[in-house]
């Protein structure tokens, strides 16, 4: 697989040198586990985020020790010695499971990021057992290393707050998977996020009934990640970090409407305190707007369809709410938790008007256009993606979208008031309709299309495919302005 490499290795400039960090160790070994990585029988490099390595100063490393470094996990100097598993509990469904952590991945390392100065986390997926993996193997399949890759690349484009898939490496085992052919290729992932502390690790302290690590944890995360929220109580840091966690996760969830993507399991240990989404198993991106749409097979009641997931985030930052009892008066606590409507309404709003290139517009102009949209999309079942990309600019683009597949879509009575909404905005500067990206095809990641990527890796180890989907979506990002810059 032909692989963007960097530029011969010289001499680093000061502001490219890697900014290490071994802040999460601070918290002490009631809150992780040191381990060991796998030892793999191959390591072959599939996935190499270049941006993001020059972001935290990684850039010119070679090939040869990026693998050292993220498929053998040699330390990176300065961060951890050894892999930390961290320790989390969750409810999984809504039942509580207290066997959970870090089962088959680990904190490998911290680095700040050079560009802004926030800390980053290298976590992994399928790097080995821990003292969480219970009878798991600790493995990746290759395929869903793949799928991670694709995901979080697409989501970035299309502006969601999501980790990043910083490397992935093929193993060279033979995994056996009932929900997949077997034996199948495995692999290891590395992602990069703004942390890794979830709900999940919060109410392990609560089933412990350990309130001095719950405070402990607050104050961690707080004094790390959010420290504009230090209060001279405890009470105070309390009611504001859950004020805080419940708008940038209502954020996220409204991030992921917009882009009509379905996460699959929001279980509260997969949920960031920081509001990132990360942990990706079996998403999907809607094909039209359907309330009822799931992505994991075994959803058989619908609890995280795409229509409940503001009902599934919002549950489990009650469940935040529970482990802070012990810090805060439940009241304070309520109040902070009525944030969650306005900021995920705010944050929708928000979204489509980037996804669409609009100039911001007053809030009656605003509201009427997001309901006729919705309200369209949900009567029409028009392509999802497509109508984003046939209406970018609003109408400034009639003429596209009178040329588009779903045209007959854009002449029905149900569109009426979407046209006449469109009347009351402009497009911004940001709409870009010069961009070459909108003289195509939108991009899109619909699970057939991602089963058509895997195919030819599968069969005949052909990369090409899935190349020219990472290129479409780089396409994409740069026509959104939604790309990394280094």
């Amino acid at each position: 697989m032909p692989l963007r490499r960097p530029d011969a290795r010289s001499a680093l400039p000061e502001a490219s040198t890697p900014r290490p960090s071994r802040r999460h160790a601070d918290l002490g070994p009631d809150f992780f586990d040191v381990v060991a990585p796998a030892r793999f029988p191959k390591t072959i490099l599939r996935h190499r985020n270049q941006v993001w390595a020059e972001r935290v100063g990684l850039g010119r490393l070679t090939d040869e020790e990026w693998i050292a470094h993220f498929g053998r996990f040699e330390p990176l100097p300065g961060s951890f010695e050894e892999p930390l598993a961290l320790r989390y509990h969750g409810h999984q469904f809504r039942s509580y499971n207290p066997e959970l952590g870090d089962g088959r991945g680990f904190l490998f390392a911290q680095l700040h990021d050079l560009k802004d100065g926030r800390l980053l986390d290298f976590g992994t997926k399928g790097s080995g057992t821990t003292p969480w993996s219970r009878t798991a193997d600790g493995r990746l399949t290759l395929k869903g290393g793949v799928r991670e890759v694709l995901a979080t690349s697409l989501l970035e484009a299309l502006g969601v707050n999501t980790s990043k898939s910083f490397s992935l490496i093929e193993t060279g085992e033979n995994l056996i998977r009932g929900d997949e052919p077997s034996p199948t290729r495995s692999s290891v992932l590395v992602r990069l996020s703004h942390g890794h502390i979830r709900i999940g690790t919060f109410q392990r302290f609560l089933a412990l009934e350990q309130p001095e690590n719950v405070a402990k944890l607050l104050d961690h995360t707080i004094t790390t990640h959010m420290p504009e929220l230090w209060g001279d109580s405890v009470e105070d840091r309390a009611a504001a970090f859950l004020e805080e966690v419940t708008v940038r996760v209502a954020r996220m969830g409204a991030q992921w409407a917009a882009a009509g993507f379905v996460h699959g399991v929001l279980n509260t240990d997969n949920i960031n305190v920081t509001g990132e989404s990360f942990d990706y198993g079996p998403w999907r991106f809607l094909p039209a707007f359907d309330p009822n749409f799931t992505a994991a097979y075994f959803d058989q009641t619908g609890l995280y369809s795409f229509g409940r997931q503001p009902e599934a985030l919002f549950w489990n930052l009650c469940r935040l709410a529970d482990c802070l009892l012990s810090l805060a008066p439940q009241a304070r606590l309520e109040k902070a938790l009525e944030g969650f409507g306005p900021a995920l309404q705010e944050g929708f709003a928000e979204r489509l008007f980037a996804r669409l290139g609009l100039a911001p517009a007053p809030q009656p102009e605003t509201d009427r256009l997001v309901s006729a949209i919705w309200r369209f999309l949900g009567e029409s079942k028009a392509p999802f993606e497509r109508f984003f990309f046939d209406w970018r600019g609003g109408l400034a683009s009639a003429e596209r979208a009178a040329a588009s597949p779903s045209a007959s879509h854009y002449a029905s009575e149900a569109f009426a008031p979407v046209r006449a909404a469109f009347a009351d905005v402009s497009a911004g500067e940001r709409a870009r309709l010069d961009h070459p990206y909108f003289a195509g095809e939108p991009c899109t990641m619909l699970i057939d299309e991602v089963e058509a990527l895997w195919a030819p890796i599968a069969e005949r180890d052909d990369w090409s495919a899935y190349e020219d989907k990472l290129a479409a979506i780089a396409r994409m990002a740069d026509a959104y302005g939604t790309a990394p810059v280094a």
